[in-house]
């Protein structure tokens, strides 16, 4: 498949241990270069191209780097391989300041011209006027109906998240205009290079620059300090934005719920009464 469509032979392939969405397999090819091949059957319609035009709109934004989609068709991506490396505080710091600049860039909306896919995951992403009901709308409620419908949430529980979503206004900060994210931006989806770090996977879409922080503190980031300072320095973030991390964190939290259950229901539980807990002390 891979040299039909790059139209030169592969050498030999690699499996790659990480990815449980996609069958990852590297291919070194007879002009020199490495190439990744990305597979899954039963895949959702238009998987590959969604995932390849969110690698096209973060290039052309110019901050963060991503690999150069070298061929998709509806069966496969294939890529660039980007060496990995280990992490460090420069990668980290450069990082954020680059993360910056591609938020930088201003969609027309919140929300995108097509849904997408957080994993295999559906991603509605039809445009709404603000933030806050594109959040609350396309992002949390949704998940949140799946995740009582799934057990991993009570309605009492699910009740609270409820509550917090029509009184989001109360929480948000100040209305920002939106912005590129990568918007599934966790630590397995950063490969740190030699030279700087590449974003694989996306979910793209204009929404909140808050969101993608917070998804970045929801896992673990290697030197994730630096790279909130870096990007601070660079894009100064508005006063108060740490206590908004639980509330950009209340979708992806409820993703988990639905895909894999567990506890993660419960957290997004905390995060939701977190936000209340902090304006009353206020």
């Amino acid at each position: 498949m891979a040299e039909a469509l790059l139209d030169v032979a592969v050498v030999s392939t690699t499996p790659v241990a990480g990815g449980n969405i996609c069958t990852t397999t590297r291919l070194r090819l007879t002009d020199g270069r490495s190439a990744v091949i990305k597979t899954r059957p039963n895949r959702p319609t238009g998987f590959f191209e969604t995932e390849a035009n969110g690698l096209d709109q973060l290039r052309a934004a110019g901050g963060v780097p991503v690999p150069n989609v070298l061929a998709v068709n509806a069966e496969c991506i294939v890529l660039d391989w980007i060496e990995p490396s280990k992490p460090t505080a420069e990668l980290a710091e450069q990082f954020g300041r680059s993360l910056a600049k591609t938020h930088s860039v201003t969609p027309a909306s919140f929300g995108a011209e097509q849904d997408g896919f957080i994993g295999l995951a559906p991603l509605p992403n039809r445009p709404l006027p603000t933030w806050e009901e594109f959040y609350a709308s396309r992002r949390v409620m949704p998940y949140l109906r799946a995740a009582v419908d799934r057990g991993a949430l009570t309605v009492e529980q699910a009740a609270i998240i409820e509550r917090a979503m029509k009184q989001i206004h109360s929480f948000s900060g100040d209305s920002e205009p939106p912005a590129l994210l990568h918007g599934d931006l966790w630590s397995g989806n950063m490969v740190w290079g030699a030279e700087q770090i590449h974003l694989i996977d996306p979910a793209v879409h204009g929404g909140h620059r808050e969101t993608d922080l917070a998804m970045l503190a929801l896992f673990g980031t290697p030197h994730l300090q630096k790279v909130l300072d870096a990007y601070n320095e660079t894009s100064p973030l508005q006063d108060g934005w740490t206590e908004r991390v639980a509330l950009h964190q209340l979708h992806p939290l409820l993703v988990h719920a639905v895909l894999f259950g567990g506890a993660y229901g419960a957290r997004a539980v905390a995060a939701a009464q977190s936000l209340f807990d902090h304006a009353t002390s206020e």
